[in-house]
């Protein structure tokens, strides 16, 4: 778990925040460039999670999904060595994401979910959404002697993930075991695919839909401001040693959200999505009050810890609901409100909050937007829908004992 979750984490972290920088830094991207980058990727990985989910349920195989997919997965990310554009950039980022998608969405998500019962749910998932902000650090802590405005940096840094991501795929030839109760489903394809969309589904799972849009929700307010956050840092607020200021941040959050699995388990979702909330409201309005570097830390601190926190206590619940033997078909579903949903409407936002700022000419006579502090108020804002639609919604899915 620890091995395939952290390398796949890694390599999502390449792509959701530095091939931003990427195209920011070598090809001068826009706003809206971004934008675009992160919805298709989003497509991508939401039509290939349903697909090859489904696939590895109607196979009853985790293992050679996982193990073959971070092989190709790997390959594809040393493609990006040789790419001179923000739209060959995007597409083989939809490439990669089909492969990454294939790996760890669908199958490693799936084979966590065969893996986990409710006694221990909250502790794995506690681990497992720490490896996001274990990975930055990784990532931060790989980067910071590249310097990133030459293509040659580049070019190094997707050879190394490439090649890692590749060996760690290798080696899940040897170390993966698919569980022993994991049965091929004797459904058709087309039953097997279309399971989680049918009326009778839903009824009887409700529970488990509310909680998705709720989760869709939660990864909007995310998506506002984590595709711009790496440029606020260095561009904006000129913090040239970010690495070096967000690495103690990304530590205590990732200390943070290891703990804070085991408190699902403890109290159950009512209580446990609360302090995850709050954090993100409070590290939000910090980061827009303030461009004080130990205010920022602050601020980052919180909400880094609320982010991967919530990511936690979601995904927690999400699996506990996942009806038995169907958890590969399932991901589809969940992908849909963790990263599709997000991934369009996030982004938008955070674009159109952009639309008007401040413009910087380049030393090569090129010119940059610079993102602003609104894009956390904006992210802020979805949080407080978020807010009143768990409180609206709580008797579908916030009653601890029931399944529906």
């Amino acid at each position: 778990m620890i091995i395939f979750g952290l390398m796949g984490q890694v390599a999502w972290v390449v792509e959701n925040m530095y091939f931003n920088v990427f195209i920011y830094k070598m090809f001068n991207a826009s706003a809206q460039d971004i934008s675009n980058m992160v919805m298709a990727s989003a497509v991508m990985a939401a039509l290939t999670t349903l697909i090859m989910g489904v696939f590895s349920d109607k196979l009853g195989k985790r293992k050679a999904f996982m193990s073959i997919g971070y092989i190709l997965w790997g390959i594809s990310i040393i493609t990006f060595a040789y790419i001179n554009s923000i739209f060959l950039t995007i597409v083989m980022d939809c490439i990669m994401t089909f492969f990454g998608s294939t790996a760890n969405d669908a199958a490693y998500n799936a084979w966590l979910t065969d893996k986990g019962d409710s006694s221990n749910r909250g502790k794995i998932e506690g681990i497992n959404s720490m490896m996001p902000l274990v990975s930055i650090l990784v990532v931060f802590g790989g980067f910071i002697g590249f310097n990133l405005d030459l293509h040659s940096s580049w070019k190094t840094i997707y050879y190394i993930i490439g090649i890692t991501t590749t060996l760690i795929g290798a080696l899940g030839l040897f170390i993966i075991e698919d569980d022993p109760n994991l049965k091929p489903s004797k459904d058709s394809f087309l039953d097997t695919l279309l399971f989680s969309f049918k009326v009778d589904t839903f009824k009887k799972n409700k529970s488990l839909y509310y909680l998705l849009i709720a989760f869709g929700i939660f990864g909007i307010s995310i998506q506002v401001f984590m595709p711009y956050l790496i440029i606020y840092y260095e561009k904006t607020l000129e913090l040239s040693n970010y690495v070096l200021i967000m690495a103690p941040a990304i530590i205590l959050a990732a200390i943070v959200t290891a703990i804070y699995g085991k408190v699902y388990d403890l109290k159950g979702f009512n209580f446990s999505i609360s302090i995850p909330l709050i954090m993100l409201i409070v590290g939000y309005i910090m980061l827009y009050l303030f461009t004080n570097t130990v205010l920022v830390f602050i601020g980052s601190v919180l909400m880094m810890s609320g982010y991967l926190c919530g990511m936690s206590v979601f995904g927690a619940k999400i699996r506990d609901l996942i009806p038995e033997n169907r958890s590969g078909q399932f991901q589809g579903i969940r992908i849909i409100g963790q990263v599709f949903v997000p991934g369009l409407i996030g982004p938008l936002i955070g674009a159109r909050v952009l639309q008007n700022a401040k413009m910087i000419i380049n030393s090569d006579g090129t010119s940059s937007f610079l993102p602003n502090a609104n894009i956390f108020l904006a992210a802020l804002v979805v949080i407080i829908v978020l807010v009143v639609y768990l409180y609206i919604s709580k008797r579908f899915y916030l009653n601890e004992n029931s399944s529906n």
